[in-house]
């Protein structure tokens, strides 16, 4: 039973890095016995498969690439189980290559250039809710909202 359950586990993580709650999640929902579940756990992390470390950086990484905020990348890492305290290393340590401001500043001068047939105000509230809908801080959005001209 402990080979079918890393074998599901080897077959999850074929397709993509996973937090080792996702894998917990997944085999709890195949009806695995807890002690498997925690066996085929501690394997996986002693033989390095999971990290919830370089999932984390990974994740940012390719989430970033969309582009999308540092909020919503919070919500993200909490919502797959990593850790508070390795989120925020995380995060602390993508903040210093990567500046909200300019990506909202871009993003938002492409949406409402995009939008210039409708009225400014309601091209500025559309793409501020665009904006917030991809995790950016309300702070930085509205900063850079107010900047642009229309």
């Amino acid at each position: 039973m402990l080979q079918k359950a890393k074998n599901y586990a080897f077959l999850l993580l074929k397709f993509r890095l996973r937090s080792e709650r996702e894998i917990r999640q997944r085999l709890e929902k195949k009806k695995f016995n807890p002690e498997i579940i925690e066996e085929a756990l501690v394997f996986l992390k002693e033989k390095k498969f999971i990290d919830d470390n370089y999932f984390a950086k990974a994740w940012i990484e390719s989430r970033i690439k969309k582009p999308l905020g540092i909020r919503r990348l919070k919500t993200e890492l909490r919502i797959k189980g990593i850790d508070k305290a390795i989120i925020d290393t995380k995060i602390n340590e993508t903040k210093k290559s990567y500046f909200e401001e300019d990506v909202v500043r871009e993003i938002a001068a492409d949406r409402l250039n995009k939008l210039k047939d409708i009225d400014p105000q309601k091209a500025k509230r559309r793409v501020y809710a665009y904006l917030l809908r991809r995790g950016f801080s309300p702070e930085v959005v509205i900063d850079v909202i107010s900047q642009l001209k229309m």
